[in-house]
């Protein structure tokens, strides 16, 4: 069911019924406080100007026409000019049963014209392991191309290094010294790490790679390409008859500048300076090989460092023929660990920074994904190690993931006991604002893809949870197995269920079924 179709379903309709008495389109909001009704509209304030009519006269009309459809239970105005809806019971329960059956592709869907898109995340030099900076990389851009997959875009995620240049060739010397039993070059590179890798016959690189790759699959990146920048430098003399370039100074130059840069740029430098391609030509030479192999989007995952060249892969694609809407750069900030007021640094093999494996081997790879993605990629990031590690409400990812396990719970507890969507009984406020919420999620998750924001599915995630603990705290009241209402609520456990797994899926996270 794509989300078109979704959207349409319950409140979609009930939207474009209002729509067709008020002549405008109508979106239908929940109002900030219950008395106020399940869902409001301003349509009849957007209206009063054209209409130069009084817009609380355009709601009391709007309202009475609403009051006749079956879905509105009752309909009233508010000042200044506001449609209050009360909807029955019986929408409820049309709407429940879409979501149902919808099933776990509920909120999927939403692109309307699908794209292959290339994610490009991570991208590490393979001088040392994956740094916790480098893990916020990773858990937002495998987030992102969960949602761009999950709206129907064929998504590739990829990682690009580089086995060449002066970092790796500190790191081979660090390595060669390390297996002759003498200390490291002072600018070389320091660690057990280094160690482990001297013990072995060979060039390290490969070895390093596969530790990379290991690190990133436990926490669950996959990747299905890996991109080698000697490779691709290969491809530069063909690459230069289609580039405006001239000499000076001994370099070759790009006349970017004609393109849209601030200033040309350096191809390959001067015989004194090396002769070697620059990063900017290893960058115009990876961005046509992403598009030749026919993507039609490249995204690009960037630290906040790069903020400088954030402008110059939309200058590549102008130079190259293509159309630089096609080419996204998205940066994220720093990461901060802490226990308390005091910076963490866990590190056994380099004091100075903190590994993947570290942070997982002490958070877990569920808190770690979550609390890596919860917050914008404009915003650092402060995790609070101690409370990552704690099982209970205050941390954020045990309170939604709980909510899977209670209803997997209640479900075993019920066997096989039969669901119906459509309530025998006049809902109450905890059961009214749970369905309400589950139906965000469709318009939730096509707003969190378009935005590239995977941090709005944590914060709807949390108001799921809330919304369901509202519900279930009160057991007497909200008895589900053996209560007169079982049917219904047992199919209100099952969508609850379902969007809580979909959301916790697409930033990474597991639902489990016992906890």
């Amino acid at each position: 069911m794509d989300v078109g179709e979704t959207t349409r379903t319950a409140l979609g309709r009930l939207e474009d019924e209002l729509a067709r008495r008020a002549g405008a389109p109508v979106l239908l909001e929940r109002p900030a406080k219950a008395e106020h009704g399940d869902y409001a509209t301003n349509v009849a304030l957007r209206l009063a100007g054209a209409q130069q009519r009084p817009p609380l006269e355009i709601a009391s009309e709007l309202a009475g026409a609403a009051a006749a459809l079956p879905a509105v239970e009752r309909a009233e105005t508010a000042p200044p000019g506001f449609v209050n809806l009360w909807l029955a019971p019986a929408w409820y329960g049309e709407a429940l049963g879409e979501l149902l059956a919808a099933g776990p592709g509920y909120g999927g869907g939403s692109a309307t014209a699908p794209e292959r898109v290339q994610v490009e995340m991570v991208s590490a030099n393979p001088t040392g392991p994956i740094t916790v900076a480098s893990a916020r990389n990773g858990a937002y851009g495998d987030s992102v191309a969960r949602l761009l997959a999950f709206a129907g875009n064929d998504v590739e995620r990829e990682y690009y290094y580089n086995d060449a240049g002066t970092q790796m060739e500190r790191f081979r010397v660090s390595v060669e010294a390390a297996r002759r039993g003498e200390p490291p070059p002072e600018d070389g590179y320091a660690g057990d790490y280094i160690q482990d890798l001297a013990a072995l016959e060979g060039d390290p690189v490969p070895p390093m790679l596969r530790r990379i790759e290991e690190s990133l699959e436990r926490f669950r990146i996959h990747f299905d390409s890996w991109a080698l920048q000697s490779e691709l430098a290969s491809h530069l003399p063909e690459l230069l008859d289609d580039l405006d370039t001239y000499e000076r100074d001994g370099a070759l130059w790009v006349r970017s500048s004609a393109y849209g840069d601030e200033k040309d740029r350096v191809l390959v430098r001067s015989p004194e300076r090396g002769g070697q391609p620059t990063y900017e030509a290893a960058d115009i030479i990876y961005l046509r090989n992403k598009l030749e192999r026919g993507f039609d989007r490249a995204i690009y995952i960037l630290g906040a460092d790069h903020h400088g060249v954030r402008g110059w892969y939309a200058v590549i694609a102008r130079m190259l023929g293509y159309d630089p809407e096609r080419v996204e750069v998205i940066l994220y900030q720093l990461v901060h660990l802490t226990r308390g007021s005091d910076v963490v640094k866990m590190s056994k093999r380099r004091g100075e920074v903190v590994t993947l494996d570290e942070f997982v081997d002490e958070v877990g790879v569920d808190a770690a994904r979550w609390h890596l993605v919860d917050r914008g990629p404009d915003r650092s990031i402060d995790v609070d190690v101690d409370l990552a590690q704690e099982r209970s409400r205050k941390n954020p990812v045990y309170y939604v993931q709980y909510v899977h396990a209670r209803t997997a719970g209640i479900f075993r507890e019920a066997g096989n006991a039969p669901m119906d969507a459509e309530p025998k009984h006049d809902l109450d406020t905890e059961e009214r604002n749970l369905v309400k919420r589950l139906l965000e999620f469709p318009r939730l998750v096509t707003e969190a893809t378009e935005r590239r924001a995977p941090h709005l599915v944590t914060d709807f995630a949390i108001r799921v949870a809330d919304d369901f603990h509202r519900f279930y705290h009160d057991r007497k009241r909200h008895q589900v197995v053996g209560s007169p209402q079982q049917p219904f609520r047992l199919a209100l456990m099952k969508a609850t269920r379902s969007v809580i797994a979909r959301s916790l899926d697409l930033v990474g996270v597991e639902a489990p079924d016992r906890m």
